[in-house]
């Protein structure tokens, strides 16, 4: 009689080996981060040198996150068929050759390219880097601290890019934001051949490339009718051939992946009531969390003028608090209320700090905002940790590539829903209260009326009096537009806490790490061998 033989990982790791995976995971969890955030600080030199149109612009800040959302559910489906590391080795690789063009890239053209390739590579790296987490940490209390530094390093990662591309800048070309990709990915690649493990359930079936391109349209379309919306406004007509093309592909895989032998989502992961809560929360959760970095970028850059790198270091206090909820209050807070109870008090938490904001203007000081800041990143942290430590928990290890392609594609989601409706809130209170003095050219008038960004570019053109009469009734009303959101945000979180409440309310304080049969793939093999 056959004796199955057991997953490597279900014994436990060498502490070495398992504290390596995490500090692995964590690296790749800042650099894609300190990227996003790095191009942002390189557009106005690489639009010097390469003179990009201005849809080329849009298209290089965009490329990377459409790809990356586009292909997260493919790459985590893969990973569960060829095996983590090996996913995950090969996704530094591309990363940091993708960077090394980007760094380099003679034209537009090529730079929006490699910008798409780095899409491709940062797809890989999450859902692995999450995955191999999960088969590291079977103790609970580690599974989760060790979550809450991941998700709190790439939120800390976002508020330093500004600060150490500007420094890079100041002394280097524009490609030097990219090239320091290059080592980091190297290092992550070296360390990962010798430390990170490797096992798989042996699936028979091949990937549904039938799934692949219906999933790819589905997330792009929603996503890109999000961002047009945002960017636009609403009725714009390609937005909504995109919103629905990109809706009836999703609908199309979804009845696919309930018919095909082999899907690229087991839909069956949905019966379980914590992951479905847990996912749902973390996506409403990402909405609300987006109010802080998008509308205080804002406030401190155009409302203040603050340069970048100040307003990078200015954002970090919100940064450091979701790391401290995530890493060092979670786990305990679990353990003694349970899990519903504190991501419910983490969102009503930031709730209360954006209803802080309420009493931040252009008079404030920023020492009386510090405090607001940390605590709406320390609720923001407690509850995102939560979530998605109970989506990786909640789900056997052999799908857990495809359970963390899920919650990151509904937290892509989730954020452009944040950027479209929060800004749109904030734009739309700026247009209906901004005051400008009469007499005004009406070029400047429509440019003033439209936004504080395009108020401060044609104020340079007036004389100085009058250009700082309109700068103070532009910055007044954009100050009245950031009320507007961080109210919508505060009322929006409060009622995703109630939904924490009762979506999470069965789910256990420590959720076993066993294997479910109910949830395996109907043609896995009995046997799951060590690939290592």
């Amino acid at each position: 009689m056959h004796t199955p033989t057991l997953p490597a990982d279900s014994a436990p790791f060498s502490s070495a080996r398992k504290w390596g995976t995490f500090a692995i995971c964590v690296l790749l969890a800042i650099v894609p981060n300190l990227d996003l955030t790095a191009l942002n600080q390189a557009v106005p030199h690489l639009t010097a040198d390469l003179r990009p149109s201005a849809a080329q612009i849009l298209w290089i800040a965009d490329a990377y996150g459409f790809v990356l959302a586009g292909l997260l559910i493919t790459m985590g489906g893969v990973g569960d068929r060829i095996g983590h590391k090996k996913l995950l080795l090969i996704g530094t690789v591309l990363f940091a050759a993708a960077s090394a063009v980007t760094a380099y890239a003679p034209t537009a053209e090529l730079l929006i390219a490699a910008r798409g390739v780095l899409g491709v590579a940062g797809a890989t790296l999450m859902p692995s880097a999450l995955s191999l987490m999960r088969r590291a940490f079977t103790d609970p209390k580690e599974r989760t601290m060790a979550v809450g530094v991941f998700f709190g390093a790439g939120g800390l990662a976002v508020g330093l890019g500004p600060v150490v591309s500007g420094a890079l800048l100041d002394h280097f070309w524009w490609g030097s934001v990219f090239m320091i990709n290059v080592p980091l990915m190297a290092a992550a690649l070296i360390a990962g051949i010798v430390v990170l493990p490797e096992s798989r359930d042996l699936v028979t079936g091949r990937l549904d490339l039938v799934s692949v391109p219906l999933s790819i349209i589905g997330i792009l379309g929603v996503v890109y009718a999000i961002k047009e919306v945002a960017v636009e406004g609403v009725g714009q007509a390609d937005a909504g051939v995109a919103a629905l093309a990109g809706l009836a592909a999703l609908v199309v895989f979804a009845r696919r992946q309930v018919r095909a032998a082999d899907p690229l989502i087991d839909v069956r992961l949905f019966r379980r009531g914590a992951f479905t809560g847990a996912v749902s929360t973390s996506m409403f959760a990402m909405f609300a969390l987006v109010a802080q970095s998008l509308i205080f970028s804002f406030f401190f850059q155009l409302a203040l003028g603050w340069s970048p790198l100040k307003a990078g270091l200015a954002g970090l206090p919100g940064a450091l608090g979701a790391m401290v909820g995530g890493a060092a209050l979670a786990p305990p807070l679990i353990a003694a209320l349970g899990r519903a109870r504190v991501a419910a008090s983490g969102l009503l938490v930031s709730a209360a700090a954006y209803s802080g904001f309420l009493l931040v203007g252009l008079e404030t000081g920023y020492p009386a905002m510090v405090p607001l800041m940390v605590l709406a990143g320390l609720g923001m942290g407690l509850a995102m940790t939560v979530t998605s430590d109970t989506v990786l928990a909640s789900v056997p290890k052999e799908r857990s590539g495809a359970a963390s392609a899920i919650s990151e594609t509904a937290n892509e989601l989730g954020g452009a829903l944040g950027m479209a409706i929060l800004g749109s809130v904030l734009n739309a209170v700026y247009r209906s209260t901004v005051d400008l003095p009469a007499g005004l050219p009406g070029e400047v008038e429509h440019a003033a009326e439209d936004s504080l960004a395009g108020a401060a570019e044609a104020a340079a053109a007036l004389p100085a009096e009058l250009a700082a009469l309109v700068m103070d009734a532009a910055r007044a009303a954009f100050v009245n537009g950031m009320h507007a959101s961080m109210l919508f945000s505060a009322a929006f979180a409060g009622l995703v806490a109630v939904s924490a409440l009762v979506t999470l309310r069965n789910v256990p304080k420590v959720i076993e790490d066993a294997p479910d049969e109910e949830l395996l793939p109907a043609n896995r093999k009995s046997d799951i061998t060590l690939l290592d």
